[in-house]
């Protein structure tokens, strides 16, 4: 919020800019904390008013909501709290995926990317799951 804060003035008087925040799939689906969830779903609805607001200085926000990506914070933690290996962790959390696995850091660097770039340049105030397919299957159910 503090970087947008900033950011924004510049980016209103060059009339241009791209804002690719980072939420979760947490936001959009059954998760079990509340207090994680309401922040990741705050800030869909700040992405998206930036948007909306800046719109006509040419200015883009967008953000992506990761799945279960293969962090050390996300499977490593998980080792240390359970006691089960690392493949262990891996392949129950890969099983939740409706592709099978989980996304790299790789897959949001991409994603961002993209949004950054101007071949997104008519792109704006969208919510980018990138999640194996977990948000399709959440609302196709």
């Amino acid at each position: 919020m503090l970087a947008c804060k900033h950011a924004i003035p510049v980016m209103r008087e060059q009339k241009s800019g791209s804002i690719v925040n980072i939420s979760s799939v947490a936001a959009v689906g059954n998760y079990p904390l509340v207090a994680y969830k309401a922040t990741k779903s705050a800030m869909i609805a700040f992405t998206r008013q930036l948007a909306i607001d800046n719109a006509t200085f040419g200015i883009r926000a967008n953000v992506i909501l990761p799945g279960l990506i293969d962090t050390p914070m996300a499977v490593d933690t998980r080792v240390r709290a359970t006691g089960k290996t690392r493949e262990q962790i891996s392949a129950e959390r890969s099983a939740r995926v409706p592709m099978g696995r989980m996304g790299t850091g790789w897959d949001i660097g991409y994603a961002s990317l993209y949004l950054a770039s101007d071949e997104a340049s008519f792109v704006t105030g969208v919510v980018f799951p990138v999640d194996g397919g977990a948000t399709a299957k959440i609302s196709g159910a």
